[in-house]
């Protein structure tokens, strides 16, 4: 009998001098941290979306306006902005809305519920930043490369690239665009990971409770 043997069969005896708590007792302290845990992903949801309206406030000064005006990405700017707003306001909505379901369910199952739809919302969310994060990049780098073209001095040598030359620049563009994905996976993953894990581990004593 190896060490952890002898500690799981102390255990065992330790447990017997244990108060054991009732189903009630149990569900309300799993709710009560379930509440706490979706909370706290809404707040965060708010502070990141006040963060990054600030952030654009200030870096968007005239002379990005300038820059943008210069290579016809305004209108697009401008676009990305309103969507990317109306589509965060939605999930922090629905954050709410999470909160709230969960703040009132009086039932393990529906709780459990609540609590699957709550990941899978976060998950959403994770995912639309990431996909409309690269997709503003690419669109951001064609209409670069289109306005250059169309904007070019004819009386001057054209950046014309031969098949290598594009392969390494699509090559390295994959690149850099698979760095930035990872480092804003890599945040939401710590911001909004641990969260989750504590959610599905509330889930899984819960499910445990249910089968008791």
């Amino acid at each position: 009998m190896d060490d952890l043997d002898l500690l799981k069969k102390d255990w065992k005896k330790q447990e017997k001098n244990l108060p054991h708590l009732s189903y009630d007792e149990l569900y309300k302290m799993i709710w009560k941290r379930s509440s706490s845990i979706v909370k706290w992903i809404f707040i965060i949801s708010i502070v990141e979306f006040l963060l990054g309206a600030v952030l654009n406030i200030f870096l968007a000064d005239d002379h990005y306006w300038e820059q943008m005006e210069k290579y016809s990405l305004t209108e697009f700017i401008i676009a990305t902005y309103v969507i990317s707003y109306l589509i965060t306001f939605y999930f922090i909505y629905k954050f709410y809305n999470n909160y709230r379901s969960i703040s009132t369910t009086d039932s393990a199952s529906m709780l459990m519920k609540s609590i699957l739809k709550t990941r899978k919302t976060v998950k959403y969310y994770i995912s639309f930043i990431l996909i409309s994060s690269g997709v503003v990049f690419l669109v951001s780098l064609i209409l670069m490369l289109r306005n250059h073209a169309v904007n070019a001095d004819p009386g001057q040598a054209n950046m014309e690239f031969d098949t290598k030359q594009w392969a390494i620049f699509i090559g390295g563009t994959l690149i850099a665009l698979a760095i930035l994905l990872g480092i804003i996976w890599l945040i939401y993953r710590v911001v909004y990971g641990i969260l989750l894990r504590r959610l599905h581990k509330n889930y899984k004593e819960l499910k445990k409770l249910e089968m008791e």
